[in-house]
């Protein structure tokens, strides 16, 4: 009989490589490790691991095993979770990952009010970009990923569509992309801005995802943008235009977050200005979970609270 338990050390090493280093990630003993596997193997009547100098090396059967698992182990902590909530044993717990402008704006406020409705349901927080927090929602690493796409553009398809696929999909909010200027620049004061007139700027992109819709949008208004630097981090963008090394199109959510001195339109953030744009440049976040996973209440009352929040 195959055990969760042991699937969950196959994963752990499948990822790792080797049994110490399954052991140093699972907080056990490289030994413990050792034996689990041999129990799995002796379960699935298979070898399922194969020693290649100092690694470990899924067979065919193995890694049929590890495609099964994350949709397995999901299942379960599913089952586990809506059961221990019926019987009233514990209110459960979420794991949340989230991009970074999305941690530090809408989750906050929900987590805020999940502890206040929710005291006894834990919850924890890591940050990834997609299309990474989708991988590790769908291979079992987190409960629920904040996660965006941008609209189509020049008939490319909405970016990320394909990875949404079988996920339960909230809808949290449609934000709009802003202008970012060095606050000398000649459309710091400007109301709004065409990117067509921003062609011979030099421009400060964000992380992967961010900078393939960047290069799409300006060449969908007839240029291609010099990105002379690129970073995932949104106020290391924001210090780059500050300091007039460039210009950038960030969203909404990266802003909310920049130190007081105004409103939309004109406001000054460390030496930076920011601007409407023309055409209007939007992408839409949302909360994604397993099917599985949104019948969970703990889950689900977490995606209620990043709704509303979304909403304030």
């Amino acid at each position: 009989m195959i055990e969760a338990r042991h699937l969950r050390v196959l994963r752990a090493v499948a990822a790792t490589g080797s049994f110490s280093a399954a052991a140093r990630e699972l907080g056990c003993t490289q030994p413990a490790v050792s034996q689990q596997m041999k129990a799995l193997e002796q379960s699935a009547g298979t070898p399922l691991l194969v020693r290649t100098g100092r690694e470990m090396r899924l067979t065919e059967a193995g890694e049929a095993l590890v495609r099964h698992a994350a949709g397995i182990l999901a299942g379960l902590t599913a089952a586990e979770e809506e059961v221990a909530a019926i019987g009233g044993l514990r209110a459960g717990r979420v794991r949340l990952v989230s991009f970074p402008s999305g941690s530090s704006t809408l989750v906050p406020i929900a987590l805020a009010e999940m502890r206040a409705a929710h005291p006894g349901t834990r919850v924890s927080l890591v940050e990834a970009e997609p299309p990474r927090s989708v991988e590790m929602l769908r291979a079992g690493d987190c409960d629920i990923a904040l996660a965006f796409r941008y609209p189509e553009v020049r008939g490319s398809g909405p970016a990320a569509a394909g990875d949404w696929d079988e996920l339960v999909v909230r809808p949290l909010l449609t934000e709009r992309l802003v202008g970012v200027v060095p606050e000398g620049h000649a459309f710091a004061a400007a109301d709004r801005v065409r990117i067509a007139d921003l062609a011979e700027e030099s421009w400060i992109a964000g992380c992967p995802r961010c900078r393939r819709h960047l290069v799409e949008v300006c060449e969908s208004a007839g240029f291609t943008p010099r990105i002379d630097f690129a970073t995932d981090a949104y106020p290391a963008v924001i210090g780059l235009v500050g300091a007039g090394l460039g210009v950038a199109l960030l969203p909404e959510l990266a802003l909310v977050g920049a130190p007081p001195g105004g409103s939309w339109g004109t406001v000054r953030a460390k030496g930076a200005a920011t601007v409407e744009v023309e055409p209007v440049v939007q992408r839409e976040v949302v909360a994604l979970t397993l099917p599985d996973l949104a019948r969970v209440p703990a889950v689900r009352a977490m995606l209620d609270h990043l709704a509303r929040a979304s909403q304030g």
